[in-house]
């Protein structure tokens, strides 16, 4: 009797061995598959898909392209960049008073900041005009509220883009990591539904 659980004893704790060796790998294998999950990069939308109608021109780059830290100020003349709006989705319109196509295609700018105020989206305007212009720009914003424009009268945002702006308008898309994922250089209909459904592609992303 002795002898048959001498023998049994080394069995039963190769076999718990075993069980604990299986439910270790099980684990281990759970750890992995929620560690890829983590660190797997999250999937970009394809905006190449809004390219037509009012956004015939827009342009998509092959990858992501890293907004520049120019410095812009709002109209009482504090100092903001790009990362500032992290965390949105910015629509950055470079315009000018002087310029038709721009005063053109602001009430769209407008009709699309109003229809997702309440999303993490920024419409920001930012013109080039001259500080003799400034009351332009004043009446040019009051005609299309809920806009507010910001300024660049230097320039600068236009030369430090990559590449640079071709003329105005230019509107430069921006994710909510505040990378720029499109562009439209010249007049569009942001109001249009393809429009709506490139920002709303871009809201969607994590």
């Amino acid at each position: 009797m002795s002898e048959v659980q001498s023998g049994g004893a080394p069995k039963r704790g190769g076999l718990k061995w075993a069980i604990g060796a299986v439910m270790l790998v099980g684990v281990v294998a759970v750890v992995y598959v929620i560690a890829q999950a983590s660190f797997k990069p999250a999937e970009l939308a394809d905006l190449k898909e809004f390219k037509k109608g009012s956004l015939a021109k827009l342009d998509v780059p092959a990858q992501p392209r890293a907004a520049p830290a120019t410095v812009f100020t709002d109209m009482d003349n504090q100092p903001h960049t790009l990362a500032d709006f992290k965390g949105q989705v910015v629509v950055m319109n470079l315009w000018a008073t002087w310029c038709a196509p721009c005063k053109k295609e602001m009430p769209t700018l407008a009709k699309l900041a109003g229809a997702y105020a309440a999303q993490p989206l920024k419409v920001l305007p930012i013109s080039v005009d001259r500080d003799s212009d400034v009351n332009l720009i004043q009446a040019e914003m009051a005609a299309n509220r809920p806009l507010v424009s910001f300024r660049d009268k230097s320039y600068k945002m236009s030369f430090d883009l990559e590449p640079r702006a071709a003329g105005y308008p230019t509107t430069v898309i921006y994710d909510k990591q505040g990378r720029e994922r499109a562009r439209v250089s010249g007049e569009a209909d942001w109001s249009s539904p393809e429009a709506r459904g490139l920002v709303e592609a871009l809201l969607a992303e994590k």
